[in-house]
């Protein structure tokens, strides 16, 4: 893989340490002189900037970019990582200048003139256009690939919801189907949906559902735990009906089930880590498989057991579907081997 020139290169390893030290600084400085652009503002995640996770996790990137640059093939799965969460927000060419002009000055901003030289900016410059190159060639092939699918889009695509399946005392299903009446792109069982949320008295929301259903072409569905402290999925429990019209980014994720499955199967989950399971194992039961698939859920009892007997009527349509389900506290009235396998934790 080419890499920046060997000047630069030996700058930005020189100055690894500065970064190590400072990096959350400078990348709270950064996102600071980034946001003076609301439209810029509007694609990131406000949640994630408040918590501190964004600046950390960048912060972590740029150190890891600086003491692997002579090796950058060692980054080959974060900058995958990096690709994807671009293209789920919508990051293209025109915005790596907007990035550029806010990251080296936000370095001399924290570090100062005196360690942030002129010479010291243009090295880091160089080896922050070199990397963005990469990601812009990267997302660009990313873009053509959902937009050239049956069903594909870029960006934002209206989906109004169709359905709400009460599945648990805290989880609700949601069967979203797009607005103008077209495909949609079959997705990876195990992948997941992008949605912008605009929630009253709150600046835009991104969050990221496991789609909860095999591919169909027509519709997809996700299933919300509402969290006690949840913003997006409280907004969906309450306000999310059949007519309510979301914006969803295409499917996107690195986790999913084989397209060709050559051995067993064990999909293993507890709570609301089902959903990514229950597409696989519809998925898997569509296949017709031969291949023994072992479905083992936990939850906390007979409440909160959601699709229970959605992924019950998957294993009798199965030829070697085995369920086992785990309650860790059941109720006084659950009778084992009837709501469910085993008392207690997997």
């Amino acid at each position: 893989m080419r890499t920046a020139s060997e000047h630069a290169r030996t700058i930005v390893k020189a100055t690894a340490p500065v970064i190590e030290k400072h990096g959350v600084d400078i990348t709270t400085a950064m996102y600071k002189r980034l946001f003076v652009n609301e439209a810029v503002k509007d694609m990131f995640d406000a949640a994630a900037q408040e918590s501190g996770e964004q600046p950390r996790r960048l912060a972590g990137a740029i150190l890891a970019y600086a003491k692997n640059i002579d090796h950058l093939e060692k980054l080959g799965s974060a900058v995958t990582k990096m690709v994807r969460r671009h293209v789920e927000t919508g990051v293209k060419a025109e915005h790596y200048p907007y990035v550029a002009e806010a990251l080296l000055p936000a370095i001399r901003d924290v570090v100062g003139a005196d360690v942030a030289t002129d010479e010291v900016l243009a090295a880091w410059g160089e080896a922050y256009w070199f990397l963005a190159n990469i990601l812009i060639a990267r997302e660009q092939r990313v873009y053509s690939e959902q937009k050239d699918a049956t069903g594909g889009w870029n960006g934002w695509r209206d989906f109004r919801v169709e359905d709400v399946v009460r599945e648990s005392s805290v989880i609700n299903s949601f069967v979203l189907r797009p607005v103008d009446g077209g495909a949609v792109m079959r997705h990876k069982p195990g992948q997941y949906l992008t949605f912008w949320l605009e929630i009253p008295g709150h600046p835009p929301v991104k969050r990221n559902y496991s789609i909860s259903a095999a591919p169909n072409g027509e519709t997809y569905r996700i299933s919300v735990k509402r969290e006690p402290l949840g913003l997006a999925s409280g907004w969906l429990h309450d306000e999310a009906k059949p007519g309510t019209v979301l914006k969803v980014a295409a499917p996107a994720g690195e986790f999913f089930l084989a397209a060709h499955v050559e051995r067993p199967v064990i999909l293993l989950s507890g709570g609301v880590g089902l959903t990514p399971m229950v597409a696989m194992l519809e998925a898997l039961v569509s296949h017709d498989t031969d291949l023994p698939v072992h479905y083992i859920h936990g939850t906390h009892d007979r409440t909160t057991h959601a699709m229970r007997d959605h992924v019950q009527q998957l294993a009798s349509n199965g030829k070697s579907v085995r369920v086992t389900n785990f309650h860790q506290t059941p109720l006084a009235d659950e009778v084992a081997g009837r709501d469910f396998d085993i008392a207690g934790i997997i």
